[in-house]
């Protein structure tokens, strides 16, 4: 992103005295405001799913031919790229830039009203409308955004600066003049998604519209409350989950932001080659907090997941304990996986680069995975439920006992595994391209990648055995 600043490098920015007890204060308010609506609700359906299961059904492939041809396709691409050993190419083929015209003023605002709109209506309708999961609060939280406007943002583009309408609000407020100390990175974005993640697991948000309102107006209070403190740019881009989510999954897109702060359209994915996309362990650890994220939402609905409650609970095992632990062992697991791969790259190839600087360069190819993954996963929810929104928009405070849904043939399956595939192969490219780009010796960049490669047909292997499960409701 332009003007990143690296945190090492920008330790000595900004007072961090009087600054760290009202950004704890922040922070810890944000945190208890998740806790306390957690611990107010017993674990129930996770995410969108409690509308409706969307019908993921069994492959008639065997599974483990599925994950066999998945991994192989990943290694085989890993191999094939291999061979593009000319810099010049690679270099042309992710510089591959057109200018488009930035959005005039007019299209600014018209976006900044509409996100206030639907921030207004999610509040309104959640608090007065039918206490139901056919309330228009819940789909348009969970079907239009965090289903369809998420697939937009790495689709085609990031819009969320402009729609994000706690920006809009916290601009008009006074700042303190303080900023985030640079030592603390990201770390605090990593933390707030986490937890919003096992917020939206244990808690029967899409079934309690009003109490989804509560939560909103909560975030909102602390993000205006943040923003206030430490302004509005250190903000989103340190502090806030959300805008984080939209931002990594943006660089995915192929119409972006060039360097100098126009629009351009990018092959999908050559974005991530840039140097500085991330920076820090912070940045790091958000990536693989976002491709976890994604990753155990769906693990969630799997039948495996449910005989582990069922297990669990037989010997005594709360399950609202076994929710936060396994969300916080995955990504722990996640996260170890990545950091041996750069340990193990550095033995391989006998490269200089330090450990952090190999995560550094690798990790933007985690996000093409988790796009790829996230596309799967929401792709027929979002086409299953979308009819929905219109329907209940034309009347959103009438009780509804039904809504209307798209029915999606059998095959339908088959769209996502292809999605997860495309979505690794990108990164492939991405961490082959990034490694030639900073190791100087061809050899050497070949090998480096070996390793993450590995983790990578890991990757692909639990996302395509997620995909292939039937789709169970969430155990409570």
């Amino acid at each position: 992103m332009t003007g990143r600043r690296h945190p090492a490098r920008d330790s000595q920015v900004g007072s961090s005295g009087p600054f760290l007890p009202s950004l704890a204060g922040t922070f810890l308010t944000w945190v208890a405001v998740t806790v306390l609506t957690t611990l107010a609700v017993s674990p129930a359906l996770a995410h969108g799913g409690s509308i409706g299961a969307a019908g993921r059904s069994s492959l008639r492939l065997p599974t483990w031919l599925v994950l066999l041809t998945g991994g192989a396709a990943v290694g085989a691409s890993f191999l094939l790229s291999s061979f593009v050993t000319d810099r010049g190419l690679i270099r042309a083929i992710d510089g591959w830039r057109r200018g488009l015209p930035l959005p005039n003023r007019a299209a600014t605002i018209l976006g900044r009203v509409v996100g206030l709109a639907v921030l207004a209506a999610v509040l309104v309708v959640g608090f007065v409308g039918p206490q139901s999961s056919a309330n228009l609060a819940v789909l348009l939280v969970w079907v239009g955004w965090w289903a369809g406007f998420t697939m937009l943002s790495y689709l085609v583009g990031n819009a969320w600066p402009v729609l994000n309408p706690w920006r809009t609000l916290a601009a008009l407020l006074p700042t303190s003049g303080r900023s985030v100390p640079r030592s603390l990175g990201t770390w605090p974005a990593v933390a707030g998604l986490l937890a919003l993640v096992w917020l939206e697991v244990v808690s029967p948000l899409a079934a309690a519209p009003a109490q989804l309102a509560t939560v909103v107006v909560g975030y909102s209070l602390v993000t205006l409350a943040g923003a206030a403190v430490v302004g509005p740019a250190d903000w989103f881009r340190f502090v806030d989950p959300v805008a984080g989510v939209f931002r990594n999954y943006g660089r995915v897109a192929p119409i972006g932001r060039d360097e100098d702060g126009g629009l351009e359209l990018r092959l999908p994915a050559t974005a991530l080659t840039r140097p500085g996309s991330i920076s820090g362990p912070g940045d790091v650890a958000f990536v693989v907090a976002l491709l976890w994220a994604t990753t155990y939402d769906g693990l969630v609905t799997t039948p495996a997941w449910t005989d582990a409650i069922e297990a669990l609970a037989g010997v005594g095992v709360p399950t609202a304990v076994v929710y936060p632990l396994a969300l916080l062992a995955g990504f722990a697991l996640f996260l170890a996986g990545f950091h041996l791969a750069a340990m193990a790259s550095r033995r391989v190839a006998g490269t200089y680069l330090a450990r952090e600087t190999l995560l550094e360069l690798v990790a933007p190819s985690l996000l093409a995975i988790a796009a790829g993954y996230h596309f799967a996963h929401y792709l027929g929810y979002f086409l299953t439920y979308a009819p929905a929104i219109v329907a209940v928009a034309a009347a959103p405070l009438a009780a509804r006992a039904t809504i209307p849904t798209l029915a999606l043939p059998d095959w339908f399956q088959f769209v996502g595994m292809a999605a997860v595939l495309v979505g690794h192969l990108l990164a492939i490219w991405v961490a082959h391209a990034r490694a030639f780009a900073a190791v100087p010796d061809r050899m050497d960049a070949i090998r480096s990648q070996a390793p993450f490669v590995a983790v990578m047909v890991g990757y692909t292997m639990t996302s395509l055995w997620i995909v292939a499960q039937p789709e169970v409701p969430v155990p409570t």
